[in-house]
């Protein structure tokens, strides 16, 4: 199967609104393109629950600050064609920053205080550009389910409040996180690793795992839990912690003690590499 491939917003319309016509379910997977396993698990997702499935690839600049890998970020537009094709996907939209973002642009969308935290507070502005390319996405290809990866928990977080505040009419999936076989989560960043920092990169997921074995036995103290996930990547050579914290799941806010579903989340630095990872508790 040759995948198609668009640039306009135009040819995007159309397409999709042949495929409406005839009845078919709209999936939309938003993606920077370097396609890896987790894009794939989403688009599997997709293809599995929906009969029209779009992929979108934009390296958004406006989710980059002046001092992050823009300019860097990995891009193989051939390769990420192909893994669409192989995957089953109808339809790429593959836009100029141009067609996002023509001259004069001024409207942008910001969900405040869930933008401020965590990522947000570590990248000022980034939750703005997401919010406003996935926004203007829905808007363009008009999907009935949107696919995101649950790796992005705090980005999956806020753009269900904006469907939510703005009613939107389209529904959000948030896929698990997929991980390579030692446990690092699936990110077009692990490629800037080099070897000796890829293998000490697992210490995130393994501070996870200490962090789920304690409230598994019963820790509940929120405080104990973000300490241990520390301890682990400050003994890690090469790592230098950026965040590690136990937030509210539906606020992000720090809770002191787990009485229902929190968030562990925490974004370590390799070098000019950056990671983050998080897990889910719930004490119901």
């Amino acid at each position: 199967m040759t995948v198609a491939v668009v640039a306009t917003i135009e040819d995007v319309r159309r397409d999709v609104a042949r495929a409406r016509q005839a009845g078919l379910i709209i999936g939309l997977v938003p993606t920077m393109g370097a396609l890896h396993e987790g894009h794939t698990s989403l688009i599997r997702a997709a293809r599995t629950e929906t009969e029209f499935v779009v992929v979108s690839i934009f390296v958004n600049p406006a989710q980059f600050g002046p001092q992050e890998d823009f300019s860097r970020y990995p891009r193989d537009l051939e390769q990420d064609l192909a893994i669409c094709s192989e995957a089953g996907v109808n339809l790429v939209f593959c836009p100029e920053t141009a067609v996002i973002y023509p001259p004069g642009f001024r409207t942008y969308v910001e969900v405040h205080e869930f933008q401020d935290t965590l990522e947000g507070a570590s990248r000022p502005g980034h939750f703005r550009g997401v919010a406003t390319v996935v926004l203007k996405l829905f808007h363009i290809v008009g999907p009935d389910i949107a696919y995101f990866g649950q790796k992005d928990a705090q980005q999956a977080r806020i753009i269900q409040q904006m469907i939510r505040d703005l009613d939107l009419a389209v529904h959000l999936r948030i896929c698990p996180i997929v991980r390579e076989a030692d446990g690092l989560a699936w990110s077009s960043r692990n490629r800037y690793l080099d070897p000796v920092r890829r293998r000490h990169a697992t210490a995130l997921f393994r501070a996870l795992q200490e962090v789920r074995e304690l409230f598994e036995a019963g820790e509940r103290d929120a405080e104990r839990l973000r300490h241990a996930m520390v301890a682990k990547i400050e003994t890690t050579p090469g790592a230098v912690l950026d965040y590690a914290v136990i937030v509210d799941a539906d606020t992000l806010q720090p809770v002191s003690r787990i009485e229902r579903e929190v968030l562990a989340a925490l974004a370590v630095r390799f070098g000019a590499t950056r990671l983050i990872d998080n897990l889910k508790l719930s004490a119901r």
